[in-house]
């Protein structure tokens, strides 16, 4: 049963996996058949000292005022959009922002772009809006307003990312 409103709020963000293709899924079953037994041994990547460390590494990168005035923008979006019963609540806000700021870190970057947002907030907002009923019988997904949303909010300007950050990155927005 789909959780209520409040407790989705939790969330930081959803994602959907889906199924492997036939290859991939052979190839699953040819590892399992090798191994000779349920149990996988798993061997350690990171400690947990490192991982936390990573963690906190992502208060380094910089979010300057108009990268965060857009994330308020988008979220308020949410909830004045005539689509959505429910909006996102401050706790999306948090949600896109440190996902933007873990978007920028894994592009090698110390500060968060607009396009790190963009990157972001379907999968960090969509389970958090409560759509309209009429649009669940239309089967319009949360995610297709999130995503009318993104285009009409307007992005800042580039000289607008503060010091830290040279011109926005041009081309698709590649949702991780």
């Amino acid at each position: 049963y789909p959780l209520p409103e409040a407790q989705l709020d939790r969330f930081l963000l959803r994602t959907a996996v889906g199924y492997p293709d036939a290859q991939t899924e052979w190839e699953m079953l040819e590892r399992r058949i090798d191994r000779g037994a349920d149990d996988v041994l798993l061997e350690t990547v990171v400690s947990a000292e490192e991982l936390i460390a990573m963690q906190q590494s992502l208060e380094q990168v910089h979010v300057s005022e108009s990268v965060g005035r857009y994330v308020v923008d988008l979220v308020a979006a949410t909830r004045d959009s005539a689509q959505v019963e429910v909006g996102a609540s401050p706790r999306g806000s948090l949600a896109v922002m440190k996902l933007a700021r873990a978007n920028a870190a894994f592009a090698g970057r110390e500060y968060v772009t607009p396009d790190d947002v963009k990157a972001v907030a379907v999968v960090a907002l969509a389970h958090r809006l409560v759509l309209r009923t009429e649009l669940w019988v239309r089967r319009v997904r949360p995610e297709t307003v999130i995503d009318e949303i993104i285009a009409s909010v307007p992005t800042p300007a580039a000289e607008d990312l503060g010091p830290a950050a040279p011109a926005a990155q041009t081309g698709p927005v590649t949702r991780r």
